[in-house]
């Protein structure tokens, strides 16, 4: 599928549903209403480093004022909202604070140093919360599975990520400067998700300040939980929508299958047997889907777990003997694993 983040909507991302919504409100405000307005919210470097207004770093650095990039910056934020169902919405506030103040730094060392290397003085920069939305690829790159869905002149693979590259590609050419933005955005995102110089420990959301927004916010901007509905027809050809519907067949089998040995697993105590969950649907050439039990001498050996994928579900949240039956059984592919753990 074209997508890597998942169907379920803004479902336990309320965070990721506040920035979509409420900087992208305002821009259209200011461009359409308010654009006597919008000298508050530009990134001015001079007004910032020869008169002190340092408010501007916090105004520049939020709203965009160009609708292309709000657009493209509300696609991206809407994609990488996985991140917050993985780890939760104060781990990921304090991912995006602290790409944010690293790359308000790099943004004024980079302006400096284009200006004595090339002679180049820059006085603006394109506002809006770019920085961390180019910080939110190093971990999208890193941790989010690599599945191809189709080929394109036989050599060029389209994947999962595709899309998602080609937003960022979009957002970057979309003005003179905005290079500079994804450059410190992406050396941010690096120094925070590869904890250098301990930053992870200094630039967080405290626990306090995170309750009480989950108290007064989180509730305006939670969605309700999606229903299971089918969805076909998405595919680009007759094969990818086939493969589709497969999938779509394999999680269904997979929640009645949960569902049933949890309520038994409660009522009888003990673990859930991870290997009746998992009914190689996608392994079978053929659609007739019979009821057929294979022999114990034709059960593959048991697949090899990568202690590093292992480890990340377990950062999560899971237990180790939940994420280890997780990756066995869906052949170690992190991202199954971890969507059917997070819905189940």
């Amino acid at each position: 599928m074209f997508t890597s983040t998942g169907s379920n909507g803004l479902y336990k991302a309320p965070l990721s549903k506040s920035l979509l919504l409420v900087p992208s409100a305002i821009s259209i405000l200011l461009t359409l209403l308010f654009q006597h307005y919008q000298k508050f919210f530009a990134y001015n470097l001079q007004a910032i480093k020869e008169d002190f207004q340092i408010w501007r770093l916090v105004c520049g650095r939020i709203i965009c004022l160009d609708l292309k990039d709000t657009f493209c910056s509300s696609l991206l934020i809407y994609n990488f909202r996985i991140f917050e169902r993985r780890y939760g919405s104060r781990k990921f506030s304090s991912f995006l604070l602290g790409a944010w103040m690293l790359s308000a730094l790099f943004d004024l060392l980079l302006v400096e140093i284009t200006q004595y290397v090339f002679g180049i003085t820059i006085n603006s920069l394109p506002s809006g919360f770019l920085g961390p939305v180019f910080a939110l690829f190093v971990p999208f790159y890193s941790s989010i599975p690599r599945v191809q869905v189709a080929q394109v002149l036989g050599h060029f693979s389209i994947t999962n990520k595709t899309l998602v590259y080609i937003l960022g590609l979009q957002l970057l050419t979309s003005g003179s400067y905005i290079w500079i933005l994804a450059l410190s955005g992406l050396v941010s995102g690096i120094c925070y998700n590869n904890s250098v110089l301990k930053v992870h420990r200094v630039l967080c959301v405290p626990s306090w300040v995170a309750k009480i927004f989950s108290w007064t916010l989180e509730p305006i901007f939670s969605s309700a939980e999606p229903t299971n509905e089918v969805r076909v027809g998405m595919g680009a050809t007759v094969d990818i929508q086939r493969q589709q519907r497969m999938e779509l067949l394999d999680r269904q089998i997979m929640m009645s299958q949960v569902a049933q040995m949890r309520r038994q697993r409660q009522q009888q105590g003990g673990m859930i047997n991870w290997n009746r969950l998992f009914p190689p649907l996608r392994h079978r050439h053929n659609a007739n889907y019979q009821d057929q039990r294979p022999s114990e001498q034709d059960t593959p050996p048991p697949t090899e777990v990568s202690e590093e994928q292992v480890a990340r579900l377990m950062e999560m949240g899971f237990s180790r003997g939940d994420a280890l039956e997780a990756l066995r059984a869906s052949n170690n592919d992190l991202n199954v694993a971890t969507n059917f753990l997070l819905q189940h």
